[in-house]
């Protein structure tokens, strides 16, 4: 899939995500750690989603009890908004520089 098919994929799926509401169901975090004030500070959420992800796929290879197929789904669905939503900022901020 090319990286312009997965942003799209990922705005799509990512209609109803918003992120006050749904990323504390899925990732233990504090309130100032969904503020992202900076680019960087959203690339280490995305960090931090990408290793929920990794571990939750780990889960489900293994077969193991604590496994959650929604969760898993959930999580795969925010992580698609939230880099949607970094891949633009990043390119707004480039766009600004460049002007």
């Amino acid at each position: 899939m090319s990286m312009r098919n997965a942003i799209e994929c990922g705005a799509s799926s990512a209609a109803g995500y918003q992120r006050v509401r749904d990323l504390p169901k899925l990732l233990p975090l504090w309130p100032h750690e969904m503020a992202l004030a900076s680019a960087g500070d959203h690339a280490r959420l995305l960090a931090r989603m990408r290793r929920a992800l990794r571990i939750e796929r780990q889960r489900g290879i293994a077969g193991h009890w604590a496994y959650d197929l929604a969760r898993h789904a959930q999580l795969l669905r925010a992580y698609r908004a939230e880099t949607a939503d970094y891949l633009q900022r990043v390119k707004g901020r480039g766009r600004a520089s460049k002007d």
